[in-house]
């Protein structure tokens, strides 16, 4: 799509609107015969901003016009956004007839603006700002508010000096479909994994003298992948025993270790993450269904799952999550409805519902180019009944994210049990708190407070094992640097 703008436009957000009525659509400056043609105008006017759009998509024209007023508290930016939503969200259901539940919200994490929202005029209001205005279906903006007051209910009780770390294990028995994260299962690379774990642990404790530097304290430790459970029972203690030496485990409010997959969890596994203080665990099917397991390359079966589950409850964690997603290739709504109400019947304190979504990289994409369009309203039921399920047998939303490219334009949403609230997953969506990322393909967030407002800088280790290995660059000094602080 060719995108034509006159006036002060924010192309990302126009791109991301678009995407949310065209999936998989994509923006070149040169394209000579595009699949459309957007064109924007605004102008400022003494008392608010107007729009004039027009759309040519595969042959039909659409046209809207869109004004909205200056308001007292509400930022130029915000008014831009919502004139220029406007006017793209009425040309993009003309042509498509779909009405987009999320309305003109796009961003990662659209309980952000709803508490910003709540913040100012109580939940009520924002409810009414959110559907109005941001054109939220009812649904999606009590799920935002809810979602907002919930993620603050953790947020408010850390400060500026707490902080996390992810470690990141990017290897997997076998690579699914839909995957987009930096993660490999070629012999080659396993063999790569005691030099990994050396380079990992060498870059934890740079990091660990830093933060202890900067006097800032670790609150949660997520080790995520890939699957970690991939590494040996024997790999696996080699890791946790160094982290137990540079890090008082048992002082943390939360440690979790992502299983992931329940192929990789054997009893002398979960016997070291036990023996190491893990208090939350990661088992998670996708799907109940085994012809949808074998369809998405999932080299495991219901049975299995339910096998490792039961192994790993025995344990006595203090939180076991699982996740399900909705949309997968091949699923149904009965079928889905099975896989949740058998997760429940399960009782984890933690259950995340995830809508399917393909990256550019995915296996899936490459081998079915309208997989976007495909299973839409099955997903949408699927994440209606989901809520409608977790929340009657005492699960709330307490943390939530939209990536772009999801099937129906869904979200993915944490369910938890009352006081048993994933804590990274929360801190980890936040601006104001810093996570160190550590091993490929991790993303360290410095957050600082100045002024009242919040810097962040991001610094993104090398994407690849090997590349990661052959990596000598230390980050220490730019976060350093970052904080203005030598201690």
């Amino acid at each position: 799509m060719r995108l034509i703008l006159d006036g002060k436009i924010n192309k990302t957000y126009v791109q991301s609107l678009c995407m949310m009525f065209f999936h998989g659509e994509k923006f070149p400056e040169n394209e000579s015969n595009p699949n459309g043609i957007l064109k924007l105008n605004t102008k400022d006017t003494n008392d608010g901003i107007s729009c004039d759009c027009e759309l040519i998509y595969n042959g039909k024209i659409a046209k809207s016009n869109t004004y909205v007023p200056f308001k007292e508290n509400v930022t130029y930016e915000r008014i831009s956004k919502s004139v220029i939503g406007k006017a793209v969200y009425s040309v993009g259901k003309q042509l498509t007839g779909r009405d987009i539940e999320w309305g003109i919200l796009t961003g990662i994490r659209p309980s952000k603006v709803a508490w910003e929202i709540y913040q100012c005029y109580g939940y009520d209001t924002a409810l009414d700002i959110l559907c109005n205005e941001y054109l939220l279906s009812k649904n999606k903006a009590r799920l935002a508010l809810d979602v907002a007051l919930n993620e603050n209910s953790i947020l408010k009780k850390y400060t500026q000096n707490a902080c996390s770390i992810y470690i990141s294990i990017p290897f997997c028995p076998t690579r699914c479909a839909y995957c987009s994260f930096v993660s490999y299962s070629t012999k080659k690379l396993f063999d790569l994994i005691p030099e990994y774990i050396n380079h990992l642990l060498y870059e934890l404790e740079e990091k660990i003298n830093v933060i202890n530097r900067l006097d800032l304290k670790v609150v949660s430790l997520y080790i995520g992948g890939g699957t970690p459970t991939t590494l040996s029972a024997e790999q696996l203690d080699i890791l946790l025993s160094n982290i137990n030496n540079k890090i008082e485990l048992w002082k943390l409010d939360e440690f979790t270790v992502e299983c992931g997959r329940p192929d990789t969890i054997t009893n002398d596994k979960i016997e070291v993450l036990k023996k190491y203080g893990v208090r939350r665990i990661s088992v998670n099917p996708q799907t109940l269904n085994d012809q949808v397991l074998i369809n998405i390359g999932r080299k495991h079966t219901t049975d299995d799952f339910l096998n490792a589950y039961d192994l790993v409850d025995k344990y006595n964690f203090e939180i076991i999550n699982t996740d399900l997603i909705a949309g997968l290739d091949g699923d149904d709504e009965q079928s889905f409805k099975a896989s949740i109400d058998k997760i429940i019947e399960l009782n984890p304190e933690n259950i995340t519902v995830h809508s399917f979504s393909v990256k550019k990289s995915a296996q899936i994409l490459r081998d079915d180019s309208s997989i976007y369009e495909k299973s839409g309203e099955v997903a949408k039921k699927s994440v209606e009944y989901s809520y409608d399920a977790l929340t009657k047998n005492g699960y709330i939303p307490y943390y939530m994210y939209r990536q772009k490219n999801t099937i129906a334009d869904l979200e993915n949403v944490g369910y938890s049990k009352k006081d048993k609230l994933g804590i990274y997953n929360v801190l980890m969506m936040s601006d104001a708190h810093t996570v160190f990322g550590i091993g490929a393909g991790a993303t360290t967030k410095l957050a600082k407070n100045n002024n009242g407002k919040t810097d962040i800088l991001r610094i993104f280790s090398k994407k690849y094992p090997y590349e990661y290995l052959q990596n000598n660059k230390s980050d220490i000094g730019e976060i350093i640097n970052f904080f203005h602080t030598e201690k």
